[in-house]
C-alpha cells in the first residue's frame, strides 16, 4: 500500500519536554490504524501533530495533503456543549469545505445533513440543543458532522469513550464503512480489545514507539508489558528537545 503520511524522527514537545519522542513510520493510503498505549503516552499529541495543529520540536510529518482533506473528531471533553447551537447546525459545520467558513448553506448541504443524522440514528433530533443530548447522542452528532465533511483522511481522538455499547457498535460500523470506501482512518483508542477486534493496523506508543504494524503482532503481551514499563519510568523532566512547541498558525 502507498504511504500517505510519513513520520520522520518526529518529536513533539510541551515546554521543551517531549510528549512524543523520535517516532518514525508511515500510514498507508486507505489503512485503518489504531494509536494505542498507556495513559499519558502521547497518543492525542501525535494525532494533533499529524493534522498540523502542533508543530514538531524535531523531525517532521511528511504528506502532500491540504487541511481540508482531514476530518477531525476531538475528544468530547474538549468541546463546550453549553454553546447555544442546535444539532443540525453542529452537523452543518461539516459543510465548511464547500461553503467556506462564512458561506451560505445550500439546500443540497441541508439535505445531506439530514441524511447524515439519519445514518447515525438521530433522525428528528435536528432542532435539539447539543447540551440536551446524552454522551452517546452527542458523539453520534459529531460522526454525522464528519459524514457531511466527506474527508479522505479521518482522525478520531478517543471516539468511543464514555458511550454505551449500542452506540459504540453503530459508530464502529461507520468507521468500517469509511475503511471500505478507501478512506484513511487513524483513531486514538484506549480499549485494547476493541483495537484487536476491529483495527488491522496498530501504532503502539509510550511516548516513544513500541511497535507499528499488523495489530496481532504489535499488540503482543510482551509489547504491552514493554509499553507499560516505558510509561512508568518516563521522567517528566526528560531531556529537552528543540524549541518550545507552539500551535501551528
Amino acid at each position: 500500500m502507498t504511504p500517505l503520511i510519513r513520520l520522520d524522527n518526529l518529536t513533539v514537545a510541551y515546554d521543551r519536554h517531549p510528549a512524543v519522542h523520535h517516532v518514525s513510520g508511515s500510514f498507508a493510503s486507505g489503512s485503518l490504524t489504531a494509536i494505542a498505549g498507556p495513559n499519558g503516552a502521547g497518543k492525542s499529541t501525535l494525532l494533533k501533530a499529524i493534522m498540523g495543529e502542533l508543530r514538531p520540536a524535531e523531525g517532521r510529518v511528511e504528506h502532500r495533503l491540504g487541511r481540508r482533506e482531514f476530518g477531525y473528531l476531538p475528544q468530547a471533553a474538549e468541546i463546550d456543549r453549553r454553546f447555544p447551537i442546535s444539532v443540525i447546525d453542529t452537523v452543518m459545520l461539516g459543510a465548511w469545505k464547500t461553503s467556506g467558513a462564512f458561506g451560505r448553506i445550500v439546500p443540497a448541504d441541508a439535505r445531506r445533513a439530514g441524511e447524515a443524522l439519519s445514518t447515525v440514528g438521530l433522525e428528528g433530533f435536528g432542532g435539539r440543543h447539543i447540551g440536551s443530548l446524552s454522551a452517546g447522542q452527542f458523539q453520534r452528532v459529531l460522526f454525522a458532522r464528519l459524514l457531511l465533511q466527506d474527508a479522505g483522511i479521518i482522525l478520531l481522538d478517543e471516539p468511543f469513550t464514555a458511550i454505551d455499547a449500542r452506540t459504540t457498535k453503530d459508530l464502529l460500523d461507520i468507521v468500517v464503512r469509511w475503511h471500505g470506501e478507501g478512506r484513511t482512518v487513524i483513531a486514538v483508542l484506549h480499549d485494547f480489545e476493541l483495537v484487536r477486534a476491529h483495527f488491522p493496523q496498530t501504532l503502539l506508543l509510550a511516548r516513544e514507539l513500541v511497535g507499528w504494524g499488523p495489530t496481532a503482532e504489535v499488540m503482543s503481551p510482551a509489547n504491552l508489558l514493554k509499553a507499560r514499563a516505558m510509561a512508568e519510568r518516563w521522567e517528566e523532566d526528560a531531556e529537552t528537545c528543540g524549541p518550545e512547541e507552539a500551535p501551528a498558525a
